[in-house]
């Protein structure tokens, strides 16, 4: 019986093995196949490899042991990164083993925060090639790109064009750590194959004049395409992921505000896709506060909401809060009342003028702040709305380091008990309060979670852990639905299943100490459990499905890998 080229083969009397066609140095460079030193003697015989290898074979928990204190011998992150990167560029079997053992550890390495300063010094790092590099030249020849992959069946792409890396913003063609660090969190966390995943950074120029001027810098050195000539591009880019991938979901990752709503709009119909920086933001948020409602003993209709950052990540929270809203009950013109969204020029009111259409949904009549104490008669300032309007809930998508006060928090403990105070930017220095002043000004009252890691805090004899509402959470589960489900459109709906399912997720222990997320540990229970409920409520809500009566569990361990080695055998 056969599960795939990448999976588990079965023979007449049941045992597991791996087919495999490559000999040689040509199977010790393949980073899908490669055992390096525990091929066994048979299989060092058998595929030519005697003498290319030290003589003594290792055991895999040999292997894991020799590449952890390589991992721990390293002195900066960078150089951890680094360490992980040329291991995953050579053996992704012992690669993902490993960070599957130090979840906590290594996540902030491959990905956040860490991931951030490998985009930044993409060129001058440079180590192997991994993924696709589309331009306007070769765009029209991705049928000829893609016959180069191992990897015929991709089923997950996470692209970019690396002009909102983060909150480092324009990293040119150096943003293609991220598309490789997300999908290096899907297999982690949903056990997707590295096979069946691709990378690809969109190289459309770059404005970052850093970039421009550095003779090492390796993408196109031109201004960034805009309008018309971008939006053709993006088109054929689309239309060509749509005939060379068609089993692909495809994820837009850290494109610029503007651009992520236009290409999520433009094609969330064309093929499956979604926007994680506004989807997947979303949903994490949502999670993070139906988790304080619980503790609060109060419901997502009780609160009133304050979204401080108007980007991609801002909006989404607020469209995904407004989804929940309907869900508990409400009208659309209750919810829309509930959420107040700030952005550079303070509360978002609808008689501004170039008001973007993406915040126009959000806007406040004008007639809404009369009466309210303020010093500017056409802007209305964070303080000046928390002074006037009972909030309940803040949350910072800003990226203004710093940005909320003690008087904000303790203005809040006037209308709540219990504020939820999630400051929610990265990296860490952008990140709007530390947890340990918001709970000195809260009394330790305030439920807080941050977008960014951080170390427990004690405060007055108590221990508080700072649940991290990390995307990964939400993305490597929907993924993997999508995937089983033959999606042909991702839903808002399966975004806020999600963020139920993440929720419930959270141990009552957790939340009898004001955590709302899991800990990264515990990703692949949760990215399994987000995706069971995904596809239980496709069956539940359309019985013309062809999921029908399928058992969602035996499905999905159809499609999740484990970073094992299998026996192999020479065909």
């Amino acid at each position: 019986m056969t599960i795939g080229k990448y999976l588990r083969w079965k023979d007449e009397n049941g045992n597991e093995f791996r087919p495999v066609s490559l000999t040689g140095t040509e199977l010790l460079n393949d980073r899908t196949l490669n055992k390096s030193t525990a091929f066994s003697y048979e299989e060092r015989e058998d595929f030519q490899l005697t003498g290319l290898l030290p003589p003594k074979v290792q055991t895999f928990d040999d292997q894991l042991n020799r590449v952890y204190d390589g991992f721990r011998n390293a002195s900066t992150d960078i150089e951890k990164y680094l360490f992980l990167r040329a291991l995953q560029d050579r053996n992704e079997t012992l690669f993902y083993a490993l960070v599957s053992r130090h979840v906590e550890e290594m996540t902030p390495i491959i990905y956040t925060p860490t991931v951030g300063k490998a985009c930044q010094e993409f060129s001058h790092r440079y180590q192997k090639a991994r993924g696709l590099y589309v331009t306007q030249d070769n765009v029209e020849q991705m049928s000829d790109l893609a016959r180069h992959f191992q990897g015929k069946d991709i089923k997950i792409i996470v692209v970019t064009d690396s002009q909102g890396i983060l909150g480092l913003g324009d990293q040119g063609v150096g943003g293609m750590g991220i598309p490789i660090g997300k999908l290096s969190l899907y297999t982690l966390g949903a056990g997707i194959h590295p096979a069946h995943c691709l990378p690809i950074a969109l190289d459309v120029g770059t404005d970052n004049q850093d970039l421009l001027d550095d003779p090492m810098y390796l993408g196109v050195p031109r201004r960034r395409m805009r309008g018309e000539e971008y939006k053709q591009f993006i088109q054929k880019f689309v239309h060509e992921v749509k005939r060379n991938f068609p089993k692909a979901v495809l994820q837009w990752e850290d494109f610029s505000k503007s651009n992520a709503f236009d290409n999520l709009t433009e094609y969330e119909e064309y093929l499956p896709s979604f926007n994680d920086d506004i989807q997947g933001t979303g949903s994490v948020v949502l999670a993070g506060i139906l988790g304080a409602v619980k503790i609060k003993q109060e419901t997502l209709v009780d609160q009133t909401y304050v979204v401080y950052g108007a980007g991609a990540g801002g909006v989404g929270v607020a469209d995904q809060i407004f989804a929940g809203l309907l869900k508990e009950g409400c009208s659309h013109s209750a919810a829309r009342d509930k959420i107040f969204v700030l952005d550079s020029q303070g509360l978002v009111f609808d008689d501004r003028e170039g008001l973007d259409d993406y915040k126009k949904r959000y806007a406040k009549p004008r007639a809404l702040a009369q009466g309210w104490q303020s010093e500017h008669e056409t802007k209305v300032s964070l303080t000046e709305l928390i002074n006037n309007h009972p909030v309940t809930v803040l949350l910072g998508t800003s990226g203004i380091g710093g940005a909320f006060k003690a008087e904000h928090v303790q203005k809040m403990m006037e209308y709540t008990k219990r504020p939820m105070v999630f400051p929610l930017s990265n990296p860490t220095a952008n990140c709007e309060a530390l947890p340990e002043d918001i709970y000195q000004w809260s009394d330790g009252q305030a439920i807080v979670a941050t977008g960014s890691p951080f170390d427990n805090v004690n405060y007055n004899g108590c221990e508080y852990r700072i649940g991290q509402g990390n995307n990964v959470f939400i993305f490597p589960g929907v993924g993997l639905a999508s995937i089983v489900a033959q999606s042909q459109k991702i839903t808002m709906d399966m975004f806020t299943t999600a963020s139920y399912a993440l929720a419930d997720a959270v141990s009552q222990e957790d939340l009898d100490k004001g955590c709302v997320y899991p800990r990264i540990s515990e990703l692949r229970n949760v990215s399994i459990t987000v995706a069971k409920r995904i596809l239980a409520n496709i069956q539940a809500t359309d019985p013309h499905h062809q999921l029908g009566e399928v058992d969602v569990e035996q499905a999905l361990a159809h499609h999740i890998w484990e970073p094992v080695y299998l026996p192999y055998r020479r065909v």
